[in-house]
């Protein structure tokens, strides 16, 4: 979640830089914590595969809309009415004439159907249209053709950066993270013989093998760049899937960590997620906008300064919230 908040802390539209050492730094910068998305579903298909033998799949829906769709559409609404006080305010000082004022409706679609299709909280719905399909699919779960189905439809993604068939946008991927959710189910099964081999792997190797990911996915983003791609850091980079599931292991092989277990991981993280959307969005700009940042003209280290400052305010009034509301009765809000 970390590593999520910190891709959506970005202050500057990538890529942006003329130079090659700026563009190795800047791709450097956002592949560290790239993994993250990929990673997320992994996760998720280790944590819902017993759930999936436990409950039928109405009753696994169920408790998914009580834990996951209510929050998430409260937060949204939220996220739109704070917007639209905004936009108000702003009218009322006479600094904005949008959409909203002249064609209501209009402008209401619209701003629903990008927080729905283009903001982060897109991978809720997507995340819940992935367990779906693997529930419609759940007599075959276990199977390999499955499995090679679903990398079948995520490769295309990959593809698709280079040759543009559709859009490529990684928020657009509507069948794109399914094989990583399947995934994280199949390795969750044979869960022993995983951790035997994660933990027979000596740390050198794991370590040589994510610099060399890391340095592939640099590389990847690099050339795509010089082939005019507009999504050049797309998470369904190729490079990336193998970065990712690199990065997966090396969580698997650190293990627990007591330090991190002190924010409450499995309670504040769904909270997390749902409000970071609000504070960067909204919060942020209240504390950088009267700053006047001329970020355009800024260097790569400048602008890499910013993003760590702009995530790691981010990422602690998000968890601060998150933290607060599980101790009241609103705690239903953030999935608890």
């Amino acid at each position: 979640m970390m590593g999520i908040v910190f891709e959506h802390s970005h202050i500057v539209q990538a890529p942006m830089y003329n130079t090659l050492g700026a563009t190795i730094t800047e791709a450097g910068v956002i592949q560290f914590f790239k993994f993250s998305t990929v990673a997320f579903f992994l996760i998720g298909g280790f944590l819902i595969n017993h759930k999936f033998q436990e409950y039928s799949a109405g009753q696994y829906l169920k408790n998914r809309f009580k834990n996951t769709v209510r929050p998430w559409l409260f937060w949204m609404f939220v996220f739109i009415a704070i917007t639209m006080l905004d936009r108000w305010v702003a009218h009322i000082k006479g600094s904005d004439r949008d959409l909203m004022f002249s064609d209501f409706s209009a402008y209401i679609s619209d701003f629903v159907y990008r927080i729905l299709f283009f903001s982060p909280y897109w991978f809720i719905l997507n995340f819940l249209i992935c367990i779906t399909l693997l529930l419609i699919f759940k007599k075959y779960l276990y199977k390999y053709w499955l499995g090679i189905f679903f990398g079948i439809i995520s490769l295309v993604y990959s593809v698709n950066l280079y040759f543009n068939w559709f859009e490529t946008t990684h928020t657009s991927a509507l069948f794109g993270f399914v094989f990583y959710l399947w995934l994280g189910v199949y390795l969750n099964k044979y869960y022993t013989a995983v951790m035997t081999f994660v933990k027979d792997t000596r740390w050198t190797i794991w370590v040589l093998l994510l610099v060399l990911t890391f340095a592939l996915g640099i590389w990847e983003s690099v050339y795509l760049i010089k082939l005019g791609s507009k999504d050049a850091y797309n998470t369904l980079r190729i490079s990336n899937i193998i970065y990712s599931f690199v990065g997966f292991g090396v969580l698997l092989k650190i293990g627990n960590i007591k330090i991190l277990d002190r924010l409450k991981p499995r309670e504040t993280t769904f909270g997390i997620y749902l409000v970071h959307s609000i504070v960067i969005e909204r919060v942020l700009p209240l504390i950088f906008q009267p700053l006047k940042l001329d970020v355009q003209h800024y260097n790569v280290w400048e602008n890499t300064a910013l993003l760590i400052l702009r995530f790691i305010i981010a990422y602690s009034i998000s968890y601060l919230l998150s933290a607060l509301i599980i101790k009241t009765k609103m705690k239903w809000t953030v999935g608890q």
